[in-house]
């Protein structure tokens, strides 16, 4: 029986590691290389390569409502969507009010990682730490890594003709950047358009000479203010849309989405995107739009070669005068401490048993928290990880034969090994892998069987955004303010803007009252439907992310 755990990096999947450990009855420990919590949201100005940290001015992907601990909401009064200071005040607070502070060492970094001799009958660890300087060995029953995605910078400098060799400018990864005073006045090449390439591009536009951003994938562009000013995954992520999406065609859905997206503009008239492509790859990017607009940021093509002052890019166009290429060319997770045996077998999140267990081990010990890819908020997805693979090592739940574990690795496994970049097209659903795992731990809501038992709550939850509240409901871990939580998430979505008050002018609340009551027969069928098919709608697609 699994007691003492081992946990790599105090980040968001290391302390909801904690506390699930705590709420089973395990002993953890948590080691943790810098001095404070928080992961990649513990901002620091320094660059020196040790850790990576969030820019200056970063602002959350996914809103508070849909980005909190299941058993513990943000304070009311936070704003939607966050800076990386109110981030981190929060998860002081979810580890105070949980009492984790205790269970970290901090400045301590684990370097190795090995099973101990009798691992196949114990599958036990033996787990090499450093603090100031002293090494010290500890034996585990179990190991949760929980250093996620961002690990070590991923800079192809090879696929990149004339970079280290001719260009004199100043070149650098994303991880590097802070702010945009090192950037005034010079004209930036910004490769890659992912999430932080286009942050990027946005903020240096203010101050540099000229910003030229290189994208080589169709990308699509959304706003976080969705319909009537609402966060734009409290809209999207609705059970309702998960449903829809698994029922109608796919090249259907996909026609719908395009329509949406280029509602609000053209993307082809930007160069961004073209409804004929296969790719779906999606970007959060208020401004970004009207930067193209206004002529401040440029879209280019791929890179072809650099020269000792200029870019050439795939199209046979040139710019000159250019003084620094900063890439945003996402991380990649080496996992260092790991021994080789083990290391290997986790190629990416893909190869292990989903998306957390390396299924070729003797014993199932060790879980790799937070390397997945969603469409919603990966902090959600750590934590119902976490949550199931503790009641694994309590005993609770139980992980099927090794070879239907490989079976199912490979059924789900992509045909072609891609690159960080690419790794946007790889998301999987954020409702069906939630609902895949909270089955798996026994915590999955049931929308039929409330809705014979508390039909308000089963329309709110089936209707409206899929919160993480609604994994408390039911089960091992189950939340007496769930419930609650789910019915009053709206005031605490509108709380902080009601900064000034004006008069609505009418009463919306029997508008309200009578769409529940129309939708009443779609929700029952569709909880039916969703009854006889767990794991429908799994199939991926883009949209936000933490």
């Amino acid at each position: 029986m699994v007691q003492r755990v081992a946990i790599i990096g105090a980040g968001v999947g290391g302390l909801a590691s904690v506390k699930c450990c705590l709420d089973e009855g395990l002993e953890p420990t948590c080691f943790e290389r810098s001095e404070d919590i928080g992961g990649v949201w513990q901002y620091t100005d320094s660059v020196d390569g040790t850790r990576v940290s969030v820019y200056r001015s970063v602002i959350t992907n996914t809103s508070k409502e849909m980005s909190c601990f299941s058993d513990f909401p943000f304070p009311e009064d936070f704003p939607n969507y966050l800076p990386h200071s109110l981030l981190l005040e929060y998860f002081r607070m979810y580890a105070c009010h949980f009492d984790l502070l205790r269970h970290i060492r901090f400045k301590t970094t684990a370097l190795s990682v090995r099973k101990r001799p009798d691992f196949a009958t114990s599958g036990q660890w033996e787990v090499i730490t450093k603090t100031d300087g002293v090494h010290e060995s500890h034996v585990f029953d179990a190991v949760m890594v929980c250093t996620g995605h961002y690990q070590e910078p991923y800079l192809p400098l090879d696929s990149f003709p004339g970079i280290g060799t001719r260009f004199k400018g100043q070149y650098l990864h994303s991880q590097e950047y802070r702010d945009v005073e090192a950037f005034r006045g010079k004209r930036v090449l910004v490769v890659g358009i992912g999430n932080t390439g286009g942050d990027v591009s946005v903020e240096l536009s203010h101050v540099a000479a000229k910003v030229f951003l290189s994208a080589r994938s169709t990308t699509w562009v959304m706003s976080r203010v969705s319909n009537h000013g609402f966060p734009c995954d409290m809209v999207g992520t609705t059970r309702f849309n998960h449903f829809l999406d698994w029922l109608l065609p796919s090249a259907l859905t996909r026609r719908i989405r395009f329509w949406k997206l280029n509602s609000w503009f053209n993307h082809a008239n930007y160069g961004l995107a073209s409804t004929k492509s296969s790719k779906f790859k999606m970007i959060i990017n208020e401004e970004l739009p009207f930067c193209l607009l206004s002529g401040t940021v440029v879209l280019k093509p791929s890179v072809r070669e650099f020269t000792e002052s200029s870019v050439v890019f795939e199209d046979g166009t040139t710019e000159e005068n250019i003084d620094v290429v900063l890439f945003a060319t996402g991380y990649i997770f080496p996992f260092p401490f790991l021994e080789e045996s083990v290391r290997s077998l986790i190629d990416d999140n893909r190869s292990l048993y989903k998306c957390i267990f390396p299924p070729q081990l003797e014993k199932p010990t060790l879980a790799i928290i937070g390397l997945v890819q969603l469409t919603g908020s990966i902090m959600v997805g750590s934590e119902m990880q976490a949550r199931w693979v503790t009641g694994v090592f309590a005993g609770w739940n139980k992980l099927p034969p090794a070879s239907r574990m490989m079976a199912d690795v490979l059924k789900k496994k992509p045909p072609a090994k891609r690159n960080p970049s690419e790794r946007e097209n790889l998301k999987m659903s954020f409702i069906g892998y939630m609902d895949e795992i909270a089955a798996c731990a026994g915590v999955k809501p049931s929308v039929l069987r409330l809705l014979l038992t508390d039909p308000r709550l089963a329309l709110a939850i089936f209707f409206g955004p899929c919160t993480p509240y609604q994994y408390r409901l039911v089960g091992r871990g189950a939340w007496s303010g769930a419930r609650d939580a789910i019915l009053t998430q709206w005031q605490r979505t509108l709380r902080p803007l009601r900064t000034r008050v004006v008069d609505e002018g009418s009463n919306h609340s029997s508008g309200w009252c009578w769409m529940c009551l129309l939708a009443l027969p779609v929700a029952l069928t569709a909880g039916f439907l969703l009854s006889k098919h767990p794991r429908m709608g799994c199939r991926p697609w883009a949209s936000p992310q933490l």
